[in-house]
């Protein structure tokens, strides 16, 4: 097995990690085109770390408007064999607050303008979502959030919405009425091709606001999310670092079912595959395709 490689996906300034060495930013080409931003590698005493800024260096780039396809890809190919997906979002939930972090197992997708596959004409797979997230590594960052004392909670549904936007209040008691625990614009087709791409992948949603239904909190505005978005953000380096040491140290990593996703997912015959789309998928699907002739 490869020497593990924690991709990590989140906001600007994840990687201004105590102790972090072997620092460098690369630029990765993917089949699907450029990722958000350059990959920042370094390594955190035995842990090897890639950090994405989902939206470029400065917040460049709209979530409609994400590469989700090459961000991924991108992480693939430098050798990542887990994700760790940091994002803010909404509350729909009176007992996650603001400043909440919510360990994420399930998502609606209300997205509709985004490329969400890495597969298409000439070669189809259908991958199993019904369980979205990886729980060994969600153990991981749940007990990484239990040694900091952050408040947290395991379990959660994650609405995404097309952004940017906030919910009107009747979409927002929609979504309430659902069962959904927090609203973002990010995580779909995010955790998708995640799993297409056999990685094992944990969201993690950090609470910024009460999204518009609550009462009893004004409306929410960009001032009031980036206030509370800034306080979780040490909070969030801090479980990279924790979250990093326990992945690299765990022996039953290589025996992960997100690591074989592929497996019952191919539907295109060998003879009936596009030769073209089998070349451009070695990058995220190189396990079951073998190498290249």
């Amino acid at each position: 097995m490869n020497e593990p490689l924690l991709g990590v996906i989140g906001g600007s300034g994840l990687y201004e990690l105590p102790g972090l060495e072997d620092t460098r930013w690369v630029s990765v080409d993917t089949p699907w085109g450029a990722p958000s931003d350059q990959v920042f590698l370094g390594r955190l005493g035995g842990a090897r770390l890639a950090f994405l800024p989902r939206h470029g260096r400065g917040h460049r780039i709209p979530p409609s408007e994400v590469n989700y396809r090459a961000n991924i890809a991108a992480l693939k190919s430098l050798g990542a064999t887990d994700l760790l997906s940091l994002s803010a979002v909404g509350s729909l939930r009176a007992d996650l607050p603001p400043g909440t972090f919510v360990i994420v197992d399930q998502f609606i997708d209300r997205t509709i303008a985004r490329a969400k596959s890495f597969f298409g004409t000439g070669f189809v797979a259908h991958v199993s979502m019904a369980e979205p997230v990886c729980s060994r590594l969600g153990d991981h960052v749940q007990r990484a959030l239990e040694l900091q004392g952050v408040p947290h909670v395991r379990g959660g549904c994650y609405m995404v919405m097309e952004g940017p936007q906030f919910s009107t209040r009747a979409e927002s008691e929609l979504y309430r009425s659902w069962n959904c625990s927090v609203i973002g614009m990010t995580n779909m087709p995010e955790a998708k091709l995640a799993r297409e791409a056999e990685l094992c992948y944990a969201s993690v949603s950090m609470v910024t606001d009460f999204d518009c239904w609550h009462a009893a909190h004004e409306a929410v505005t960009v001032d009031a999310v980036i206030r509370v978005l800034l306080a979780n953000a040490q909070a969030a380096r801090t479980l990279v670092a924790g979250l990093a040491e326990r992945a690299a140290a765990d022996a039953q990593a290589a025996a992960c079912a997100c690591r074989r996703a592929l497996d019952n997912a191919l539907i295109t015959p060998p003879e009936a595959r596009d030769p073209a789309a089998i070349e451009r998928l070695r990058t995220i699907a190189g396990r079951v395709l073998g190498a290249a002739k």
